[in-house]
């Protein structure tokens, strides 16, 4: 960790990029004002920002805060629900166990959150270390591509399990999907591992930053790096995925058209819902990540990136909390199973509070006020 007069002085030419302000990454430092120095803009804080422009951007921080919120709310709540139905409440099976995994990368993505909010809220000052530094940034970028790969499994098993390529299809055993489900976890962590080594904290004008530090003294190497990683997460972690699964819904959508079958007709329906909320959710967010990579050109498309990579990053979160809604609640028989769920779980804790409340009324009462039993014992 250096202090920010040591690297001006030392001519330091690291890439702060841009999207420091998605605490997804947190690569840039928030300071007042921008100087392009090399090829990346880095901030001397000698100029100041316009009034109206700070108030926009504390806005749009704001909104992304209560974004990241309800999708730590609903995204704790939804996947823990469906962790619990497909691991303990129903027969495992292919289907079930898709459905865990992309739950558990769902819900271990939105246990990190309350670092993403605090990390906002403190005006992008990371206050955990350089360790939870790396650590956050792996995890969040683990479960990310954890999560895409997923859907995307899911939606290539759903259409493979449909009609005569189900009959052969239907060989994949729960022992060969494990197998198949591990092999998306390592893939996922091979690529967020170059986070571990990119991450790196340093202090700038009293604030520590959390970001990718991809080199400190060749500017050429670290936009060469950001390039590599940027078109990797983008190819990789949105595009190729989002063509697979649009492929499979529109494939599904010409089978519902020709069997005219009312169950494809439901799944087709969910089929292209997780299609509209996959993109909806991510394109923005690799749209700006591409866009960083020319932010040293405009002046006004640092001033959009800052403003806008917070609320872009929210709605990539908020999917992890869409998705349990779309694949498992929206299954009339999971909801039935939910609803019974609830209800022998209220019904046992009214009869536990039942018999606590008799237990307690039988103990008898200390000192010298008569319990029941002697009070009758004396009129024997």
């Amino acid at each position: 960790m250096q202090s920010d007069s040591v690297l001006i002085e030392a001519g330091w030419t690291g890439e702060l990029p841009i999207s420091h302000f998605s605490p997804f990454f947190m690569d840039y430092a928030e300071m007042e004002s921008p100087t392009e120095h090399g090829e990346y803009y880095y901030f001397d804080g000698e100029l100041e920002e316009e009034k109206g422009g700070h108030v926009q951007m504390d806005t749009f921080h704001i909104i992304s805060v209560v974004i990241y919120c309800i999708s730590f709310a609903l995204g704790v709540i939804g996947n823990g629900l469906v962790i619990w139905i497909t691991g303990f409440k129903t027969k495992r099976t292919v289907k079930s166990l898709w459905l865990m995994n992309l739950a558990v990368a769902d819900f271990v993505f939105v246990l990190f959150l309350p670092l993403s909010i605090d990390y906002v809220v403190r005006s992008f000052h990371w206050s955990f270390g350089q360790v939870m530094c790396k650590l956050n940034s792996f995890v969040l970028v683990l479960n990310m591509y954890a999560s895409v790969f997923f859907l995307t499994v899911i939606s290539i098993d759903r259409y493979l399990s449909l009609g005569d390529l189900g009959r052969r299809w239907r060989c994949s055993t729960v022992g060969r999907a494990w197998v198949l489900c591990g092999c998306v976890w390592l893939t996922s962590a091979g690529l967020s591992s170059p986070v571990l080594v990119f991450r790196d904290t340093f202090e700038f004008r009293g604030q520590t930053v959390c970001y990718n530090n991809f080199h400190e003294h060749d500017a050429d190497t670290a936009a060469m790096r950001h390039t590599v990683m940027v078109a990797v997460r983008t190819t990789v972690g949105f595009l190729l995925p989002f063509s697979a699964i649009t492929v499979t819904g529109v494939l599904l959508a010409y089978r519902v058209h020709r069997s005219g079958s009312v169950r494809l007709s439901t799944f087709s329906k969910m089929m292209s819902a997780v299609i509209l909320a996959f993109f909806l959710c991510w394109a923005p967010f690799h749209i700006f990540s591409l866009m960083e990579l020319s932010v040293h050109s405009s002046r006004t498309l640092l001033h959009v990136l800052q403003a806008g990579f917070p609320l872009v990053t929210s709605l990539a979160f908020f999917n992890s909390c869409i998705n349990p809604l779309l694949y498992v609640l929206c299954n009339k028989k999971v909801r039935q199973l939910l609803r019974s769920s609830c209800l022998n779980i209220t019904k046992q804790s009214l009869r536990e509070l039942s018999q606590s409340v008799s237990v307690t009324e039988c103990v008898t009462v200390p000192g010298n006020v008569p319990s029941e039993a002697s009070v009758a014992m004396t009129k024997l």
